[in-house]
């Protein structure tokens, strides 16, 4: 028998992409989303017109930073599992305006925890990213690394999230587990990101922004894996680790149901090897542009997936060869381009 799943944020790239995974298995999907105007409101609609001809998915408009509004949600919906996409996303934008990620990051987040505390669920799964390893620089970047550093607000409110929802893990009793994802792409991808810029840039005959000069290595990952990775987990519900010790923390696990994976490709690739992989997809060659490290950015980043390979026997696979490819086609047939 499927579950009832409550998604928020579904009409963004991974909401899309998940509710649809969910309800091609039988799971009934409430997709929530307040459909702001961060980025192109037309590609969240599209978005919206492909799930809502899928049986098993409806849709409520809200906003999660609205409590009487998610209140409501939760009396009425009453889900067993609830997946929290649902966020104010971007490094950079968060330097030029904090307070979208304090309203949603932050009193949305507490909604959620707040409507699975009155209506309990199974299992919160939640996104986290990769931005909350921040300063640190031992490679790969583990769970179990302390991520007190974080170097934007966007990262400190991810952090935040995993903190809190600890705190509502041990205090009531829910499962929660938080994904931190490593820089997703693929098709219906988000027009913020570096993927979709650059195309649009090459495609127009417009020079593209490489920061860092070109020295960034980033973990890119394919939409269908970190779709994998999130249902594999959502599955298995966070449980106690009756070994975790307070007199030595592990940052990666806990005495109360609680549980944080990454989710990437654990194969970090160079910003310049990405671009030229998208060259050779489009047919066409970069105007470069080189520019400094932007402030809240970080050199590199790789993932440590042996957790999640050890408690949902999966690990991301899907080569950027692949995955570019994949997205081009998407985004020629999208525009017609």
């Amino acid at each position: 028998m499927g579950k009832r799943i409550l998604v928020t944020g579904a009409a963004g790239f991974i909401g899309y992409h998940l509710s649809r995974r969910l309800v091609e298995r039988g799971d009934e999907v409430l997709g929530v989303d307040n459909v702001n105007d961060y980025y192109d409101v037309a590609l969240k609609e599209a978005r919206l017109r492909q799930l809502e001809a899928c049986d098993g998915f409806t849709f409520r408009r809200l906003d999660i930073s609205d409590t009487d509004a998610v209140a409501t949600l939760f009396n009425d919906v009453r889900p067993q599992v609830v997946v929290n996409l649902a966020a104010q996303a971007g490094v950079r934008y968060s330097l030029q305006n904090p307070y979208a990620y304090v309203q949603s990051n932050l009193l949305g987040f507490t909604n959620i925890l707040e409507g699975c505390r009155h209506h309990p669920v199974e299992h919160l799964v939640y996104a986290s990213s990769s931005s909350v390893y921040g300063a640190n620089t031992t490679m790969p970047f583990s769970v179990h690394h302390n991520v007190d550093h974080p170097v934007s607000l966007y990262a400190a409110s991810k952090k935040s999230n995993e903190l809190m929802a600890h705190t509502y893990s041990h205090l009531f009793g829910i499962p929660t587990t938080g994904l931190r994802f490593f820089t997703v792409y693929g098709p219906w991808g988000r027009p913020d990101m570096a993927l979709f810029l650059f195309t649009k840039a090459i495609l127009e005959g417009r020079p593209i922004d490489v920061f860092n000069l070109g020295r960034m290595r980033r973990d890119f990952t394919y939409i269908d894996d970190i779709v994998e990775g999130v249902v594999r987990t959502a599955d298995r519900p966070a449980k106690a680790d009756p070994a975790w010790r307070g007199d030595a923390p592990d940052p990666g696990a806990s005495a109360a149901p609680y549980r944080i994976y990454n989710i990437g490709n654990h194969e970090p690739v160079e910003l310049m090897e990405f671009i030229a992989v998208l060259e050779s997809k489009l047919g066409m060659s970069a105007k470069l542009n080189l520019l400094p490290i932007q402030p809240g950015d970080v050199p590199s980043t790789w993932a440590d997936v042996d957790d999640l390979m050890r408690d949902a026997g999966f690990s991301p696979s899907t080569s950027i060869d692949v995955g570019i490819e994949r997205f081009v086609e998407w985004y020629r047939d999208y525009y017609r381009v």
